[in-house]
């Protein structure tokens, strides 16, 4: 059995992101079944139909693994099963469009179960000192301040990438502080959504091919708001009460500005308009990209300046949020006010070439692509036969998925439901996992030809991405995404406040994922080099772990 809470942590998150994966495409061919489609109004920014069934599969991606590594208590169940609750409300809503009374009522269901049943509720508010406030205003005020972050995050998604980005960086934040406090529960929440969401993001960034949906946008505010009561509560109440502010970071602002500006405007308070911060941006002449982006860089800020400053005062830590935030509203105000447009008689920015795609040169990238195969081949054999020892969990699954990759191998598309993807992606983390936990004797010699073969399988998967034909590997904010993440783990890894061994594994497991991916679209058969290689290594796997333990 794996021992190391950290190695089953890392795990959960590659599970998730596998499952979330797999499912999604399902999902898109069976939304207009479903009557999951998210229709163009004059609110929106999509000119097409979109399918909205993202949300199952992040729901489900992170729901799965937790159902079968997460400690189970009254308070994760409830957790638990306030998702299922609002992953059914969101999904009905996806297809009848419910009105937000109707909403609200799955909403208050999943809150009351864990703030009541689950006995998870605020002690501590800002400004107010060491003495608790009283439980009852305690549990009146989690109930309303979780319903509130359920809407903000389920408002924020209003383009493509958006709210899953903006939840992928709080989730982070929340994953690294609770792992500075040990604690297990939280940080497997979070990573098992951070996984869901990982998976959806490969769909859904511009131009999208998928959209959460109310289902995977209330699930996110509720794991949010969840996770941070938890932070607070039990795991490390030392913390400052004022640090959810930061965690949570701009789409809490957001929706409180929508508010006060309709109120203002004596508007309805649940009609939609195109007030918050990504429509006023669009409005100011910033491409879609831009705009995702502009919010993704305000919300790493908020977000490490949380994890930097989690035991400084409540003044200090609302200062530095006013301060993030009024910048960017004063900054939409002026802009507004003087009526600037972004671009205005400036031709394509410098921005807009190096994510605009370019056709690919057939020869070239036949060569790319047949070398990433051989690259990933490798490597799969390497987990499978170098390493010094194979746990039973991980062998146990790997005979699960060795069946299921020899049906699929063998009876094709007569057994869909046994996700090619998922399989492949699961084998390729087992093997990562194994060779950065479970090294080779004498690793030394073998590491520089180690690094260096994933050196090169890096420049192939941004070859391939850079130069794929179409849409399908465009260069997005996903990729800016990744890009912010990679340097903050390399930063966090320099200055000693993330194990290397963990952030070396999650970096190797973005370009072996990318590579699978590049690899599955250009696949001509399915009976290859790679999915045979896969196939073979799950059955060293199977026999070094389960007959010679």
């Amino acid at each position: 059995m794996l021992s190391n809470t950290s190695n089953i942590a890392l795990l959960v998150v590659v599970v998730a992101m596998s499952i979330s994966m797999a499912l999604i495409p399902l999902m898109i061919r069976l939304a207009p079944v479903l009557g999951m489609m998210d229709k163009p109004d004059p609110r929106k920014v999509h000119a097409v139909p979109i399918p909205r069934v993202g949300g199952v599969g992040i729901v489900l991606g992170a729901l799965l693994p937790l159902a079968f590594w997460l400690p189970w208590n009254d308070l994760t169940l409830s957790y638990l099963m306030g998702s299922v609750v609002l992953l059914i409300f969101g999904i009905w809503d996806d297809i009848k469009q419910l009105g937000h009374y109707v909403k609200f009522v799955g909403q208050f269901i999943a809150v009351l179960m864990v703030v009541y049943h689950g006995d998870l509720y605020i002690s501590y508010l800002p400004f107010m000192g060491k003495e608790p406030i009283d439980d009852a205003v305690g549990r009146i005020f989690t109930v309303i301040a979780m319903v509130g972050v359920i809407n903000a995050i389920n408002h924020s998604d209003g383009l493509d990438g958006l709210a899953g980005g903006e939840s992928l960086l709080s989730l982070g934040g929340i994953a690294y502080l609770a792992g500075q406090a040990d604690d297990t529960v939280v940080t497997m929440i979070a990573l098992a959504a951070m996984g869901g969401v990982f998976g959806f993001l490969r769909f859904n960034s511009h131009p999208a091919r998928v959209f959460m949906g109310d289902g995977g946008s209330q699930f996110l505010g509720f794991t949010l708001a969840f996770l941070v009561a938890y932070l607070a509560k039990v795991s490390n109440p030392a913390l400052s009460p004022a640090l959810p502010a930061l965690l949570l970071g701009l789409p809490v602002v957001d929706i409180l500005s929508v508010l006060v500006r309709r109120l203002r405007g004596g508007m309805n308070l649940f009609k939609a308009t195109k007030n918050h911060v990504h429509h006023r941006l669009l409005e100011l002449g910033f491409y879609h990209y831009e705009s995702v982006m502009v919010i993704y860089s305000v919300q790493v800020a908020l977000v490490v300046g949380g994890v930097l400053m989690p035991y400084e005062s409540d003044a200090l830590i609302i200062g530095f949020y006013v301060l993030v935030c009024s910048t960017l509203f004063v900054g939409l105000k002026l802009a507004e006010d003087r009526s600037w447009k972004a671009h205005q008689g400036k031709g394509e920015t410098l921005l807009g070439r190096l994510v605009g795609g370019f056709n690919a040169d057939s020869s070239l990238m036949a060569f790319n692509y047949g070398l990433m195969q051989m690259l990933l081949s490798v490597f799969l054999f390497a987990g499978a036969v170098l390493v010094v020892d194979v746990p039973g969990d991980v062998s146990l699954a790997a005979a699960v998925l060795f069946v299921a990759l020899l049906l699929r191998l063998w009876l094709g598309h007569r057994v869909w439901f046994l996700f090619l993807r998922l399989i492949l992606f699961v084998a390729v983390a087992f093997a990562a996992y194994l060779l950065e936990f479970y090294p080779p004797t004498g690793w030394d010699g073998f590491s520089p030809a180690y690094h260096w073969s994933l050196g090169i399988l890096a420049v192939a998967v941004v070859l391939a991405v850079r130069f794929s034909d179409g849409e399908f590997f465009r260069a997005t904010p996903l990729d800016y995404l990744l890009l912010l993440i990679v340097v903050i783990f390399a930063l966090a890894s320099e200055f000693g406040y993330a194990d290397s061994s963990t952030i070396t594994m999650i970096l190797q497991l973005i370009v072996l994922f990318y590579g699978v991916e590049v690899t599955l679209k250009h696949m001509r058969s399915r009976k290859n080099t790679f999915t045979i290689a896969a196939l073979v290594s799950l059955g060293v796997l199977v026999v070094r772990g389960l007959l010679f333990q």
